[in-house]
């Protein structure tokens, strides 16, 4: 039997920056000072320099535009909010509840609770996009999971969190665990929310933007755009993690974990693209919108799934190979939105999210 884990490691001349990701050492003093992997730090940093609020936007306009919205326009939106308050459910307590508790860098573990913490604001947005453009709200959470395409979806993206929380947890209650099988669940969980944070997400994104381009629900749509931009954040980090161990862990046996179940991953990421394509094609059952075309959507899968597969170091497997939907390229990069402050809102301040590139020069020939 070992020792169970502490709040608290007392140890004397602990150097975290030797410690693994997860599943070294317990934790002790918080600090931010020296680390082994600089860049959770930053992420940190950029996540809390984007800080935002829902109520930060007005949604007046959007309430008037959902009641004008033709049937098939109220389905498609209707559907995404309810798919993607599902996703947000699972991510507003997915990194706490299978990744920090077995956390080993300070880095790491500030990181992983500002990343909670910020979906925890996505699935606030959500219920005030709900709160703001129903009569009833509660029809629309009630029957989220009684959608059936909803409900198999949320299989695919929690079975592997849970698979993890369940042996995960089995040994920092001090019982043994095989290492290879502990590890390969820490494998799977952490390329199961690569694909969520990076391609589940972007059917829906674009149905949103697509409304935003014909400037309607324009309110809903910018809220969307910052829940994209911070999940760009969230997939950094999840890309980061994946990659140390290819490259940097030199932990023989997650390497050979990584070999082992390299199949099951493109397995994982082929379910992800069909379940994403077969979630376009039901949107549009009811009538498409302009802009939008389920062949569309199912190119902009593969072309997302691509661009995701390459940064973890696998090989792209889909024929798409640019954007067919270049103009969701600018709600995603939300610096580059402008709205005019009565439409929606003024953009809020970016502490620590901005470049600082202004050189001692830049002001030289201003004048008051």
């Amino acid at each position: 039997m070992h020792n169970m884990k502490s709040v608290f490691n007392k140890e004397k001349g602990l150097d975290f920056t030797k410690q693994p990701m997860f599943f070294g050492k317990d934790l002790a003093v918080q600090r931010y000072d020296t680390f082994k992997y600089p860049i959770f730090d930053k992420l940190t940093q950029q996540q809390l320099g984007f800080f935002w609020r829902p109520e930060e936007i007005s949604l007046q306009k959007d309430r008037n535009d959902y009641q004008n919205l033709r049937e098939e326009h109220k389905f498609i939106f209707t559907s995404n909010l309810k798919y993607q308050t599902m996703l947000d459910s699972v991510q507003g307590r997915g990194p706490a509840l299978a990744f920090l508790p077995f956390c080993s860098l300070p880095e790491l573990e500030s990181c992983l609770i500002t990343w909670d913490f910020m979906e925890t604001i996505h699935s606030r947005s959500y219920t005030y996009i709900i709160k703001n453009l129903y009569p009833n709200p509660n029809e629309v959470f009630d029957t989220i999971i009684d959608d059936e395409k909803i409900e198999q979806r949320a299989k695919s993206v929690t079975k592997a969190y849970d698979d993890l929380i369940e042996i995960g947890y089995k040994k920092i209650m001090g019982q043994d665990v095989n290492e290879y099988e502990l590890k390969k669940k820490l494998w799977l969980a952490l390329c199961t929310v690569n694909i969520l944070e990076g391609l589940r997400f972007y059917v829906s994104f674009a149905c949103s933007f697509a409304f935003g381009e014909l400037k309607q629900l324009e309110g809903s749509a910018k809220i969307i755009s910052l829940i994209a931009r911070d999940e760009s954040q969230h997939l950094a980090i999840s890309q980061k993690i994946i990659n140390n161990y290819r490259e940097h862990e030199q932990d023989k046996v997650m390497l050979q974990v990584i070999k082992d179940t390299e199949q099951q991953v493109y397995d994982m990421y082929d379910n992800a693209v069909q379940e994403e394509k077969d979630w376009a094609t039901y949107l549009l059952t009811q009538g498409s919108m302009i802009g939008l075309s389920e062949k569309l959507l199912h190119r902009f899968v593969e072309h997302m799934a691509n661009r995701r597969m390459r940064t973890i170091g696998l090989e792209p497997k889909y024929d798409q190979k640019t954007n067919p939907l270049p103009w969701v390229q600018h709600w995603l990069n939300s610096k580059g939105l402008q709205n005019a402050p009565q439409e929606t809102e003024i953009e809020s301040y970016v502490i620590g999210g901005i470049k600082q590139d202004v050189e001692k020069d830049t002001f030289s020939n201003f004048k008051l």
